[in-house]
């Protein structure tokens, strides 16, 4: 099983305005996803010098599963509470190596 774990880093910028907007919303998606199904780890950080930037790493036994969770009502739930909030998401899909 550990060949086909995915290892996620969510890179979450929020506008300055709209920190504490997005930052109670990514909150709220701790607890509903660590309860999924494949859910290793889902852990949220902020950035110590832009406190704009969030950092998920994730950690899931598949990309299956990631995906599931990709489509899950609180995803959802999310992107609708922080439309317009945030300036900038990119995913990265990694896979350790060493």
């Amino acid at each position: 099983m550990s060949s086909s774990k995915l290892t996620i880093v969510a890179r979450i910028l929020a506008k300055a305005e709209k920190r504490e907007l997005v930052k109670d919303e990514l909150l709220k998606l701790i607890p509903p996803t660590r309860a999924e199904e494949g859910c290793i780890n889902y852990d949220l950080h902020q950035d110590n010098k832009n406190p704009n930037l969030f950092i998920f790493h994730e950690n899931w036994e598949s990309l299956d599963l990631l995906q599931k969770h990709m489509a899950s009502t609180h995803i959802a739930a999310y992107i609708k509470a922080t439309e317009g909030a945030v300036e900038e998401f990119i995913l990265h899909e990694m896979t350790q190596i060493g």
